[in-house]
């Protein structure tokens, strides 16, 4: 039986033809931060879904992953599949190695689940906290699956948005893998970049060195606003500086749940020198932590 799905009436669908970036991504550049949807007749969406997005699927991922000069993928699990994995691994046998995933999983997953998810290329979970796109569970849940996953060398991804540290900072420097955090806590850049609300994800990044960020999707927290995003710029900049080691980049494709304007992906790109203005800081985000966070075994 083939499932239908009609998306979201104010969906906004990803651009089909990003421009040319004028910066040259340096070779083995990875998006450690994008997804794929569907196509919903093949994999469908979850009945828990809070958004049914349009069909973004892995040959049109590997389409912009070549166009844009990226060498590999992180694939996140999206919220619209729920806990079901199945087009995100789908994304991995066919990478041959280029691709890794990070997947949703819930507390009773079995070994010879993850086993396999292992073997396709997911290394890492995601916990995401963001209530318009979840309902998130109690710490407890969480500590179950991180039990399960820790000893496979698999690190945890979290999403949150600025507001959040403070009430979920016990349980989350609780957490002994390594901590991905998405789009830097989703920053609120009306406020002054050292005020205390920054500030305390700064703290959070220089107290546990376990810790990293994406700093990604500054179409999401912009107020400015494309194609320069001047107030998120310097946010990402903050991060670069202080931690180089600790930092990932990623495009977000096909950019879900944005209102108003959907980003130019090659004018993504462009905004890499000015929040890694240097060829090692380049190198360091582009290419050599997403490398040893993904890629390295042991």
């Amino acid at each position: 039986m083939i499932s239908t799905f009609t998306m979201d009436a104010d969906w906004l669908e990803f651009n089909p033809n990003p421009s040319q970036p004028v910066f040259h991504l340096p070779e083995g550049t990875v998006d450690a931060h994008c997804h794929v949807f569907g196509p919903g007749s093949v994999f469908p969406f979850a009945p828990e879904r809070k958004y049914t997005p349009c069909d973004a699927s892995k040959q049109q991922l590997f389409a912009l992953r070549d166009a844009l000069g990226i060498s590999r993928n992180v694939v996140v699990q999206a919220t619209c599949h729920g806990s079901d994995n199945s087009a995100m691994l789908d994304v991995l046998r066919s990478a041959n190695d280029a691709a890794r995933g990070v997947a949703t999983v819930a507390p009773d997953v079995s070994q010879g689940e993850l086993n396999d998810m292992h073997a396709c290329g997911v290394r890492a979970v995601r916990f995401n906290y963001v209530r318009r796109l979840v309902d998130p569970e109690p710490d407890a849940y969480y500590h179950r699956i991180i039990d399960k996953i820790a000893p496979m060398g698999w690190h945890v991804v979290v999403y949150f948005e600025a507001a959040d540290l403070a009430e979920r900072w016990n349980f989350f420097t609780s957490i002994q893998t390594p901590v991905v955090v998405d789009h830097m806590g989703c920053p609120d850049v009306t406020q002054a970049i050292d005020g205390p609300e920054f500030g305390r994800f700064i703290r959070l990044m220089g107290e546990h060195e376990n810790f990293w960020s994406k700093v990604t999707c500054p179409e999401r927290y912009s107020v400015s606003g494309p194609p320069d995003f001047n107030d998120a710029v310097p946010f990402a900049r903050e991060v670069v500086d202080r931690f180089p080691d600790r930092v990932l980049w990623g495009t977000d494709w096909p950019h879900p749940n944005l209102k108003g304007y959907m980003p130019d992906d090659g004018k993504i790109v462009d905004l890499i020198p000015r929040i890694a203005p240097s060829a090692v800081l380049q190198r360091k985000l582009l290419v050599e932590n997403p490398a040893r966070l993904y890629w390295e075994e042991g």
